[in-house]
């Protein structure tokens, strides 16, 4: 009797089994696949190359910061060279607006975007969006509508959703790779200053960045934009910018050159158990505010040094990097709820978002004549200044914001992000000040600069 009760267990087993795993039976079943998610997103998945020009040195001793110091750029001028970079790119809307990686089409003179039918448009870059990796394009047509990409939810992608990675790897052609979302919330991958990313297995690589992270109905999850790897190939673990970031990029582009972001202010950073502990928190989530700047939405609404942000709008904050990224995605003008711990009270704050002031006015200008400086695009510091080069929250002075090729500052060896601070014994407090010193004929530079927060501080000939 024992023995047929376990036939009667195994065999009901077995049939449960049989009901959830089986072998496919009919046509359809065996025909099964991901064709027809294929063929509602690859048509806006495109190629984009750029061409851009880079300086190729004429002297081995120009990189030398001894020879440039005595004998300044008397070994001659550097010659530009074409340099050609390929990427991917996707069509977001039927006039022929295209986003992909700002990364690969960084300083480029030209773009030419060629479709999935291998049509070829040249593009114009309408914005350039550096701190999410994100950059917009608009193909140069005569009326075309164009198949596009319809944007996902991505919040609400969790892990195990399929994922399809569509791109140009290697530059190979068009090629659909397959896999799972490994993982979401990702930080602390060093891409951009907005790091949160969607992680999928689904293979990604170079050539690949800028192109679609597509769910199940061939929607657009995110744009894939770096891979894990220690040899430059996929080993499984690929990024993608999730695609509410790119939507709001995108719409950033349909009404201006760059991406208007509510201004956060405030130094603020992660818990860690030590610190949750201390506040009697069971676990480190959300941020720990350090200090806020007197003119920011934090200070205004009431927001104080030592409070803890736990939630913005009912949603858990995990961390520093999940903070910026909500906040980031909201428009200026919005207004949200903050839950805040302090002293062990859970309070809450309507914050009115607004964007970092243009105080002092930032004075654009592109130093010219004969100096160490010329061709350095300077410009005063302001808190929209801090927020768009990610500077120190006190920053003050002038900055520089770009350096044109074969000038003088590119060979005196100055770095975008370089704060000037003392020119001689002149105090550098705004553009005005720098471009008298610009006037004068020396045959010595005595310079003091904030580079990275070290100072650095050096003499240079005329």
């Amino acid at each position: 009797m024992r023995f047929f009760l376990t036939i009667i267990l195994i065999l009901n087993v077995s049939f449960v089994y049989a009901a959830e795993k089986k072998l496919p039976e009919t046509a359809q079943e065996i025909q099964l696949s991901f064709a027809a998610t294929v063929k509602t997103a690859a048509p806006a998945v495109v190629n984009v190359y750029s061409r851009k020009l880079v300086a190729a040195r004429k002297s081995l001793f120009d990189d030398d910061p001894f020879f440039r110091q005595f004998f300044g750029n008397r070994f001659g001028q550097s010659r530009p060279r074409v340099q050609n970079s390929l990427g991917s790119g996707v069509i977001v809307d039927a006039s022929g607006i295209v986003v992909t990686n700002h990364h690969v089409i960084k300083d480029a003179s030209s773009v030419r975007v060629v479709l999935a039918d291998q049509q070829e448009y040249e593009a114009e870059i309408i914005l350039e969006d550096e701190r999410s990796d994100l950059a917009v394009l608009r193909l140069i047509t005569k009326g075309e509508t164009f198949t596009h990409i319809v944007f996902a939810d991505s919040d609400e992608v969790e892990v195990g959703d399929l994922a399809l990675a569509i791109g140009n790897p290697f530059g190979v052609g068009q090629t659909v790779t397959s896999g799972i979302v490994s993982a979401i919330a990702r930080t602390n991958v060093g891409i951009s200053d907005f790091q949160f990313f969607i992680q999928t297995d689904a293979a990604i690589n170079p050539g690949n960045s800028g192109g679609a992270l597509v769910d199940s109905l061939g929607r657009l999850i995110g744009v894939n934009t770096a891979i894990f790897s220690r040899s430059g190939g996929s080993n499984g673990i690929g990024f993608a910018i999730p695609a509410n970031m790119v939507k709001r990029v995108v719409s950033s582009a349909k009404v201006g050159s760059r991406v208007l972001r509510p201004w956060i202010g405030a130094q603020i950073q992660s818990l860690n158990a030590e610190i949750a502990r201390s506040l009697g928190l069971e676990r480190p989530d959300g941020i720990l505010v350090r200090t806020a700047h007197r003119d920011s939405p934090l200070y205004a609404a009431g927001i104080q040094r030592g409070d803890v942000i736990n939630a913005v709008d009912g949603t858990l904050v995990k961390n520093e990097e999940h903070f910026r990224y909500l906040w980031g995605n909201k428009e200026i003008g919005d207004s949200i709820t903050l839950s805040v711990l302090r002293d062990e009270q859970i309070l809450e704050y309507d914050v009115e978002m607004h964007g970092a002031p243009e105080e002092p006015p930032r004075r654009t200008t592109i130093v010219d004549g004969n100096v160490p400086f010329t061709g350095a695009e300077i410009m005063n510091i302001s808190p929209a200044v801090i927020e768009e080069m990610s500077l120190p929250l006190g920053s003050v002075g002038v900055i520089i914001s770009g350096i044109n090729i074969n000038s003088n500052a590119q060979a005196y060896g100055f770095e975008v992000g370089d704060v000037i601070l003392y020119v001689g014994d002149v105090e550098i407090k705004e553009v005005a000040d720098l471009l008298q010193t610009a006037e004068r004929s020396q045959r010595i530079w005595r310079l003091s600069i904030n580079r990275g927060g070290r100072i650095v501080n050096s003499i240079v000939n005329g």
